[in-house]
């Protein structure tokens, strides 16, 4: 009887986490349509070029040598492949209770799961630098990003290696769920050292220096987009507990569901009152982004807090990440789809408050693995940004930033039966 309730297990956290790594892929779906929505029509053949090759980077150079910097510390490609029937027996064999030990899959589906992360973060950078980068220097800095830069500062978070040998975060009380720090602000680390060195879109901002409006080119894409990532998210978090085969799994995952849930409903809310107090209107670009951030700041820890508090949490985010892109703004920081804020500033805040409903985890430690994540990703961003503008340029000419970059790089148009001419 043992042995089958042990295939059962198996087979059950196995599928689970299959399942939400889908979910999660399904999110590179999500940022694809938001980020089409939130560029102008002559730029979207090329946003969507970026997110489907990025996606695709992501999981060739995890495989090559990503997941090995992160789980092997070394350099090379770990044998992914099925565990093995007696394996898994063994690893039950060492439990005194197979229904309550730790969760036991497929290295394959550990693997999976773990690179849709990856893609994750690397969508980020996308929008941030949309409008005005050429494609292919984009791309070059993916490989680096998702073969390098994210494994690295992921060893030290969720496989407990220690920072250059000086310390270790794990000991230091640090914890990221399912990514606030880890993938969130790490993504938008990078994406705030590419739009610096890369500079505003032309005529982003006047004379004076005051922040023009550039809207988007199709508010249903985005709303799309932004309902696909929602949904995506239950995934990304739920996904992260790891198994669903035993009482007390089932129970974390369905408080983790509905975390995810109101954080993201209240973040609507935060964001489109903020807005009406603001500027007298309903924007729905900063619900969208209301609700991602109510998202990404429950990332961090959605296993411990109550569903109201997780709905204060959301409600946060959304005043925040709305008095985050005005500041941006206003320091001429040019983020086409405020992917900066969201991932970033809300990341951060995620990562603090995470003692506020779990005692167990250092504030101390939050504020250094904080620290870590970004000082890492935002310092070898830049040597990777610096070499191209060096070498090969960042930016497209003024000329082709004017027709838009679908033809200059692509050479299609996204919507021609609108095109003149």
């Amino acid at each position: 009887m043992d042995v089958q309730i042990s295939h059962l297990q198996y087979a059950m956290d196995t599928f689970y986490f299959l399942v939400c790594g889908a979910l999660v892929m399904w999110m590179a779906a999500g940022f694809a349509m938001l980020e089409a929505g939130l560029v102008r029509a002559k730029n979207t053949t090329e946003i969507l070029t970026k997110n489907i090759a990025l996606y695709s980077i992501s999981c060739v150079m995890y495989l090559i040598c990503g997941y090995a910097i992160m789980y092997d510390g070394g350099l090379g490609l770990i044998a992914i492949e099925a565990i093995n029937e007696a394996d898994v027996l063994k690893s039950f064999a060492d439990k005194k209770d197979p229904m309550l030990g730790d969760a036991v899959y497929s290295s394959a589906a550990d693997f999976f799961f773990q690179v849709v992360f990856v893609a994750t973060a690397m969508s980020i950078v996308s929008g941030a630098v949309a409008e005005r980068m050429k494609l292919w220097v984009f791309l070059a800095f993916a490989v680096v990003m998702t073969g390098l830069i994210y494994p690295v500062e992921g060893a030290w978070t969720w496989n407990g290696a220690s920072v250059f040998g000086l310390y270790s975060l794990e000991e230091l009380g640090f914890s990221d769920f399912a990514g606030s720090g880890i993938v969130h602000m790490a993504g938008a680390s990078a994406a705030l050292s590419g739009v610096i060195f890369l500079g505003a879109r032309t005529g982003k901002y006047s004379a004076s220096g005051k922040a023009v409006a550039i809207p988007g080119s199709n508010m249903p894409l985005a709303a799309l987009g932004t309902f696909i990532l929602w949904m995506g998210w239950f995934g990304f978090n739920g996904g992260s507990v790891l198994k669903l085969s035993d009482m007390s799994s089932a129970n974390t995952v369905a408080m983790v569901f509905l975390n995810t849930n109101a954080a993201a409903a209240s973040g609507v809310i935060g964001a489109l009152v903020t807005s009406v107090v603001l500027f007298k209107k309903a924007d729905l670009t900063m619900a969208l982004n209301g609700a991602l951030a109510g998202l990404v700041v429950i990332t961090a820890e959605p296993t411990t807090p109550t569903a109201l508090t997780a709905s204060l949490f959301g409600l946060l985010a959304g005043i925040i990440v709305v008095l985050s892109i005005l500041s941006l703004d206003k320091l001429k920081i040019d983020d086409p789809v405020g992917a900066i804020s969201v991932h970033g500033v809300v990341g951060l805040i995620g990562l603090l408050i995470v003692p506020i409903t779990n005692p167990e985890v250092s504030l101390f430690g939050q504020i250094v693995g904080a620290l870590t994540i970004f000082l890492w990703v935002f310092v070898t961003s830049s040597l990777v940004w610096l070499l191209l503008k060096k070498t090969v340029g960042l930016r497209v000419t003024k000329q082709q930033e004017y027709e838009g970059v679908d033809r200059s790089e692509c050479g299609i148009d996204a919507y021609p039966e609108f095109i003149k001419g």
